[in-house]
């Protein structure tokens, strides 16, 4: 039997039972009342009948005698027939008077008069009225008892007795229980009534979900919000949170409990609520310091929509990782271009070397101690004089070549100055890589020669990154750093590469500047660029290099 049943039978007997006591006593009161309202009655006329003067002096003159008139002359007397009328019109059972000895004077039963009362009289001989249910010689009735004083006042000669019998008291209960029979049957009704709207408003409200079902729904939900490492926010048809778990509190930034408040009312963005409304990010959009995927559903049963469930991912972390493998990559597709080029001039120097040509081989293998055999960027000065990390020059050599196969020249800039060493290479080489990459796709979708120029500098701990390039400048700058899909029918006119490997859009700008802005530096549009030259971008990284003190420390103790 379903819940909604169970609670609709507890309800009606419930109200049943409840209704049936009320009834009872009900009942009860009204049995009273009747009773109490033939008390009075029978009272009221035996004081009438009592404080009559010609009653008063009759009975006062028969309890005087020395002994009771003859029950024939009784019989015919005017009490008899005073009696018989007010009997009559009362339409009670009997109006009895007896004399100060009992005898009685006027009884409904002729054959009775001129004997005792079957019933005790000497509290109204006292002088007190009485009203009780009692049995007698005409049966069981409601009377009342009234003593008769003489005409000029002093001790009861006698009493009146007036009865009501008890179907006559109880005349009016038959209507009295239709009546309360139908306030039964109508409060019964509408408590079924009322039930059964309240059974169908709870299977609406729980969408027919018994309360086992709910128990362990609201186990699941536990669990699964509890261990879910993806944030879950669920709004209702109104925009009203329902559901934040801790994951999604932490991704939007909310400190206070979102549940049960309005999306509008929380501290949050109007792109993030547009997206957490609906629209979704499934490009991903950055929040705070982080990178998160929204992807929206609507939330339906039984083909009645419920809300929207929002779920959020965080992809900062799997993002960087792509950034810094591409680098990764990108290096070791030109460390391999470079050990080629490199076998291909040995095997050149060993040829002119065996054709007795040894002062060219001296000449030729002279100018590849220049440059390392690396084809690494030059402008004048050996590298290593300007950038001592083994690893940086590596890096931009591996650059230059990457660029040089797309047609473009990627140069160091003569303010290039940088004693220390890299002590967080993946940071710079995916902030770094990005902005080489950005410009070298710029330079290469300009009119001008495809050149990108690459200065840095560093301070303490702290690297600085400028790249220029020759293309066309950036249409506007205020989106440039804007998360972007790389299949939108417009892009500006300095785009990113895509990533492919990560739901395929490009963020390239917004992750280094994410990765920078993490470590307290920035990435920054240094200039937009225009005809006349192309656009320049800054960076900023603090804790990424170990100063040249530190290291000359470290190479004396090696």
């Amino acid at each position: 039997m379903r819940f909604a049943t169970r609670m609709l039978i507890v309800q009606v007997a419930t109200q049943v039972a409840v209704v049936a006591v009320c009834a009872a006593v009900f009942l009860a009161i009204g049995v009273q009342q009747l009773r109490e309202e033939a008390e009075s009655s029978a009272l009221n006329i035996a004081r009438t009948v009592a404080e009559d003067a010609q009653v008063r002096q009759l009975v006062a003159a028969a309890s005087a005698a020395d002994a009771p008139p003859p029950a024939a002359e009784l019989r015919a007397g005017p009490l008899q027939a005073y009696a018989l009328a007010v009997t009559d019109r009362a339409d009670g059972l009997f109006v009895v008077i007896s004399d100060v000895r009992g005898i009685r004077l006027a009884h409904p039963n002729p054959d009775r008069i001129g004997e005792q009362v079957s019933t005790s009289f000497a509290e109204t001989l006292a002088g007190r009225e009485v009203v009780t249910w009692e049995t007698g010689t005409l049966g069981e009735s409601a009377r009342a008892k009234v003593p008769i004083l003489p005409p000029g006042g002093g001790a009861p000669v006698g009493q009146v007795s007036v009865g009501f019998e008890p179907a006559s008291v109880f005349d009016d209960l038959p209507a009295l229980l239709g009546g309360i029979a139908l306030a039964v049957g109508a409060a019964v009704a509408a408590g079924l009534v009322v039930g059964l709207f309240m059974r169908r408003r709870l299977e609406s409200v729980t969408l027919g979900v018994q309360p086992e079902e709910l128990v362990a729904l609201v186990q699941t939900q536990a669990a699964v919000l509890a261990s879910s490492g993806d944030g879950i926010v669920a709004l209702d048809t109104a925009g009203v949170v329902r559901v934040c778990n801790p994951a999604a509190a932490r991704m939007l930034g909310l400190t206070e409990a979102a549940a049960g408040s309005s999306l509008s009312a929380l501290p949050l963005d109007d792109d993030v609520r547009r997206a957490l409304g609906g629209e979704g990010a499934p490009g991903g959009m950055v929040i705070g310091d982080r990178v998160i995927y929204i992807d929206v559903l609507p939330v339906l049963r039984a083909e009645r929509t419920l809300g929207t469930a929002a779920v959020l991912r965080d992809r900062t972390d799997l993002i960087a990782l792509s950034e810094r493998l591409e680098s990764v990559r990108t290096m070791s597709d030109a460390l391999r271009v470079q050990r080629h080029e490199f076998a291909n001039r040995l095997h050149a120097a060993t040829g002119l070397i065996d054709a007795g040509r040894a002062h060219e081989a001296r000449d030729f293998l002279r100018d590849l101690a220049g440059d390392g055999g690396t084809g690494a960027p030059e402008h004048g000065w050996t590298s290593g004089e300007r950038i001592s990390d083994p690893l940086l020059r590596s890096f931009l050599g591996a650059k230059a070549i990457a660029a040089a196969e797309r047609g473009a020249t990627l140069t160091i800039g003569e303010d290039t100055l940088l004693w220390g060493q890299v002590a967080e290479a993946e940071d710079v080489a995916a902030v770094l890589g990005n902005l080489i990459d950005n410009a070298v796709t710029a330079a290469v979708g300009g009119d001008r020669t495809p050149t990108v120029e690459v200065t840095l500098l560093d301070d303490g701990d702290t690297l600085v990154v400028t790249v220029a390039d020759s293309g066309p400048g950036v249409a506007d700058p205020s989106v440039v750093f804007a998360p972007r899909n790389p299949d939108a029918a417009t892009a500006d006119a300095h785009p990113e590469p895509p990533i492919d490997r990560v739901h395929g859009l490009g963020i390239g700008l917004p992750l280094s500047r994410d990765l920078a802005r993490r470590r307290g530096g920035d990435v920054w549009l240094v200039d937009a660029g225009g005809p006349a030259s192309g656009a320049v971008f800054g960076a900023r990284l603090p804790g990424v290099m170990t100063g040249r003190a530190a290291t000359a420390s470290q190479e004396e103790k090696q």
